[in-house]
């Protein structure tokens, strides 16, 4: 839980605000492309699915289907932008852009995604067009959090065919929060008259610090391990599969008792991002950052450290430290291995 004080909206702002429910925000827009079998088989072997009903047409007819359909969870998917419209979206407003606008009046200038509810009423099938439309559902009251102040925005998300039957629903609520400023230190006292002195250095500002993660009961061991140096992974008691990020339920054999391991150190980079930018002052930048698939398997997103932004390459042997944000916040970070630890 974090205290802030900051202004409050002008009259008005919460009737302003609460007139969003019902509204639409985005109208029924089509997918790029039809349901297609090449970018079924892409999304089942990045996610890992071997059913075959995704992928061969004789399977999926022994099941009693028509033939090939998509993964249910790919639905969104269809529907999604794509690079070009993201980088250079239209120039027309919306909804959505009118309620970003009314959120960042009040100070909920940050997001993050809290829940995703499906609904799914039929399978896609290649040559499906699916289109989207986005309302509002509500929009709660402000609450306090351990991120700030902010208000849970939900909005439905309705999955159509092209023929204008609904084949899923999607309840998405997101929170939109007005970020917690640190307390400001203690104005120095006052110094004991005496004899007039030069005035000393102007002190430095307080570095600004991290986001805090958002602790559960589930990952609460994690943070708790870093803070003493420790890198943990949760296993299956029942299974011993590891996993990562942790979770309540083992995705192997759905087992609810779990422990942990401690990792040994070393991975290599899966893979890779330079972020240049939103620019946010407790990091340096370009900042790399990476999934590390650790020796034991699992995989975790993570700062890289000690290395150029363009010396970074898919593979690449490192090996684990630390990094001490603050006196509430450890986090594991890697660097490249020297040579004699390959």
């Amino acid at each position: 839980m974090t205290g802030q004080h900051s202004t409050p909206p002008d009259l008005g702002y919460e009737e302003r605000l609460q007139a969003f429910a019902g509204r639409e925000l985005r109208a029924l827009t089509p997918a790029q492309d039809p349901v297609n079998q090449p970018m079924i088989r892409h999304w089942t072997e990045a996610m890992g699915d071997t059913n075959p009903v995704h992928t061969d047409a004789g399977a999926a007819r022994a099941t009693g289907r028509a033939g090939v359909v998509a993964p249910a969870s790919m639905v969104q998917a269809w529907t999604m932008r794509g690079y070009a419209a993201t980088v250079s979206p239209p120039a027309g407003r919306d909804g959505f852009d009118e309620l970003v606008d009314l959120l960042a009046e009040g100070g909920y200038t940050s997001v993050v995604a809290t829940d995703s509810e499906f609904t799914f009423l039929r399978e896609l099938e290649p040559g499906d067009h699916v289109a989207v439309r986005e309302t509002v559902e509500s929009i709660s009251a402000e609450k306090r959090t351990g991120l700030g102040a902010g208000r849970f925005v939900t909005t439905l998300k309705t999955y159509t065919d092209q023929h204008g039957g609904t084949v899923a629903t999607q309840r998405w609520r997101t929170l939109r929060f007005r970020p917690a400023v640190p307390a400001a230190p203690a104005p120095p006292a006052a110094p004991e008259p005496g004899p007039r002195t030069a005035p000393g250095p102007v002190p430095e500002a307080a570095p600004a610090l991290r986001p805090r993660p958002a602790i559960n009961r589930d990952n609460a061991f994690f943070f708790e391990g870093a803070k003493q140096h420790r890198l943990l992974i949760q296993r299956c008691a029942a299974c011993l599969a590891l996993r990562h990020p942790p979770g309540p339920c083992c995705p192997e054999c759905n087992a609810l008792e779990w422990d942990t391991v401690e990792a040994c150190g070393r991975g290599h980079v899966y893979s890779h991002v330079v972020n240049h930018h939103p620019r946010h002052p407790a990091f340096d930048f370009p900042h790399v950052v990476a999934v590390v698939e650790l020796a034991e398997g699992t995989r975790l997103i993570t700062d890289l450290t000690g290395v150029a932004p363009e010396d970074v390459t898919i593979g690449m042997p490192v090996v684990l430290d630390w990094l001490d944000a603050d006196p509430d916040l450890t986090l594991p970070v890697f660097r490249p291995a020297p040579s004699k630890e390959i």
